[in-house]
């Protein structure tokens, strides 16, 4: 053991596996700070923003979206909402809805990333939401 501690080697793998852990921690700990932007909510709690007037994207495809929607949404498909970030409000809480909670999280994630503050992902989509026998708006 005192033999590897006199290697230079080692001191020099030392000093750069430290200086790596300091530079991950402090490159994640803003990616932390942004991931408390970006929350999960049922479709009972989507409906009850609704009510008070929230504001929903729905990031399915048009074809979807004439199927039936929650009333009120705006169709930004997921496809087309990098290059639409800045049409929306940051500074009001934006609800994201798809089909089933998988394609808004991933359009939800790249509403965190261009700097919304407030990104509530609906768990379960459009599914659930005609589940549940919510209205939908044709």
């Amino acid at each position: 053991m005192t033999e590897l501690l006199s290697r230079p080697l080692f001191w020099v793998s030392t000093i750069i596996l430290l200086i790596s852990a300091v530079a991950f921690v402090a490159l994640a700990w803003p990616r932390q700070a942004e991931a408390g932007a970006l929350s999960n909510v049922s479709v009972h709690d989507l409906q009850a923003a609704v009510d008070q007037g929230a504001f929903v994207l729905d990031v399915r495809e048009p074809v979807e979206f004439a199927e039936g929607r929650v009333p009120g949404s705006l169709l930004v498909p997921l496809a087309t909402v990098p290059a639409r970030v800045d049409e929306f409000a940051k500074d009001e809480p934006v609800y994201v809805i798809c089909r089933s909670g998988n394609r808004s999280l991933v359009a939800a994630e790249a509403l965190v990333a261009a700097g919304y503050g407030d990104v509530r992902n609906v768990q379960g989509g459009m599914i659930a939401w005609e589940g549940a026998g919510l209205p939908i708006e044709r």
